[in-house]
């Protein structure tokens, strides 16, 4: 008797072929449901309708379909225990070999605008998951595949094996399986839960070299069924990226995005912009960055946010980097960047899809919170001294977005669209302002400061003063705001309060 194949599935990505290489090279019989029993029949493949199979239709809408006896039982009957084939036999079910099955779109439903909860609760899985975690768990009798990028493999494996599937590749299956039950329940659960419950899983990408340091193991997790943000990345050369360049690399992901309208570059270092700035053109944003702080930008990480060009790749090479990312990459730059073959180069077209959340774990849980995304608007800001130029205005705005993004305490001074200097992650905010002012020299005069939080007291103002600075943002908020603010208008400083402050621990 020819083997049976159970097809029935949402992403119907490569399905039509894999069905014609079951049935043609393979012999299988295929059964299937609803709108895959449709897709195959329309591309000339034998199938047998589930409802037909069964002999019980769909009802409840299409709720239930594949909630039958002759369906699981033939999933998890064991072939080597008589008894369960007795059973089969009885009651004329034929055993499953390979369940092709993945679930309804939830997590893609509810990340739409307005969805309800009507239309969410309409696209959680039940038939799917129920055939899913029983395919799985007797994976040592048939083979389940929940991701199109598996059928290759499968095929493979029966093109190899005298058209069976290994008990190697059928365990790795059905943990697959498992893992994308458990990511489906998990998203449900957190979507009903709200501010109840906190859930969050990843599927094992891949074991890292090592954590922050070589004593740490460390593991790289993907969250969510569709590759994202950098799981969705394609690195075209390169060694393996490491922990440290991960989280580096969403440092300036998260930088980068601030600035769309122009071309913009930014090398980070241990999560904080040794340099950033804006040009005319990518190779002039990158080559303003780097001057910035050459010193620091060596072994940096650097993102950019137009496609690399050959005279970007150019400059890129004159000096060691860990990481380059943009959203795409021109094939004369690529050849340029080949030279440098250990350079991780990456490429991600969205840079701007990011997590909504920021978890971090402390003893005994976890702290969640909505993430900083709060876009800088120029126009709702107080200027408490003097009267800025809408060149001043801008350059603040600059200064205030590189700044939210450097550890608190965090000064950063600007000038022409370009970090002078970042003082970050100090104990006091004068000495972050020290370190800022040190670092942009005698560039300071006549450039803009910003900080993060307020100034508790006017002494960083006066010093700020003293080296030069004209223009100062800060959030405000302070007891003593009036003191600081008295010393801008006696020192003819330009001071503009944001109202939103943006630490970063």
């Amino acid at each position: 008797m020819a083997r049976l194949a159970l097809l029935s599935v949402s992403n119907k990505t490569g399905i039509i072929d894999l069905a014609r290489s079951l049935v043609e090279e393979f012999d299988f019989d295929l059964i299937s449901s609803g709108g895959t029993a449709q897709a195959l029949k329309d591309a000339g493949l034998p199938v047998t309708k589930v409802a037909d199979y069964t002999g019980s239709p769909e009802i409840l809408g299409g709720r239930v379909k594949t909630l039958h006896p002759r369906i699981h039982g033939g999933i998890l009957a064991r072939r080597d225990v008589p008894e369960d084939i007795t059973d089969l036999e009885n009651n004329q079910i034929r055993p499953i070999d390979l369940v092709v099955v993945n679930l309804y779109p939830f997590e893609e439903t509810i990340a739409k605008p307005g969805v309800t909860l009507a239309e969410a609760v309409e696209q959680i899985d039940i038939g799917g998951p129920a055939m899913l975690r029983a395919s799985s768990k007797n994976f040592a009798h048939l083979a389940v595949l929940c991701d199109p990028a598996q059928y290759d493999e499968y095929l493979a494996e029966l093109r190899q094996n005298n058209a069976e599937a290994s008990l190697e590749f059928r365990q790795k299956a059905a943990l697959k399986g498992f893992s994308h039950t458990a990511s489906y329940d998990q998203a449900i659960a957190s979507y009903l839960a709200e501010a109840q419950q906190y859930t969050f899983s990843g599927t094992q990408l891949q074991s890292l070299r090592y954590g922050e340091n070589p004593h740490q193991p460390a593991t790289w997790y993907q969250t969510g069924t569709t590759p994202t943000g950098w799981t969705a990345a394609t690195k075209l050369q390169g060694k393996e990226l490491s922990y440290n360049n991960l989280v580096d690399l969403e440092a300036a992901r998260r930088i980068i995005v601030e600035f769309t309208d122009t071309p913009a570059a930014t090398i980070i270092k241990h999560t904080n912009p040794c340099g950033t700035a804006l040009g005319s053109s990518i190779s002039e944003a990158y080559q303003k960055a780097f001057n910035a702080d050459s010193t620091s930008a060596f072994g940096g990480i650097v993102a950019l946010n137009r496609p690399i060009d050959a005279a970007t790749a150019s400059e890129l090479t004159k000096t060691f980097l860990e990481c380059v990312v943009a959203p795409s990459c021109d094939p004369e730059a690529q050849e340029i960047l080949s030279k440098k073959s250990n350079v991780r180069v990456l490429t991600l077209p969205d840079l701007s899809r990011g997590p909504k959340d920021t978890v971090k774990a402390i003893a005994g849980g976890f702290l969640v919170q909505a993430s900083d995304d709060v876009i800088a608007d120029s126009s709702q800001w107080q200027i408490v001294s003097g009267q800025p130029t809408p060149d001043e205005l801008a350059e603040l705005l600059f200064a205030w977005k590189v700044c939210k993004h450097v550890k608190s305490n965090a000064i950063v001074v600007t000038s022409d669209r370009t970090t002078l200097g970042v003082g970050a992650g100090q104990m006091n905010r004068v000495g972050s302002v020290k370190i800022a002012l040190e670092q942009a020299g005698d560039k300071a005069k006549g450039a803009s400061l910003a900080s993060d939080g307020f100034f508790p007291f006017d002494d960083s103002v006066k010093t700020a003063a003293a080296a030069g600075i004209t223009a100062i943002v800060q959030p405000g908020g302070s007891v003593r705001d009036k003191d600081s603010i008295i010393a801008a208008n006696e020192l003819g400083l330009v001071m503009v309060l944001t109202g939103v402050r943006h630490f970063l621990h």
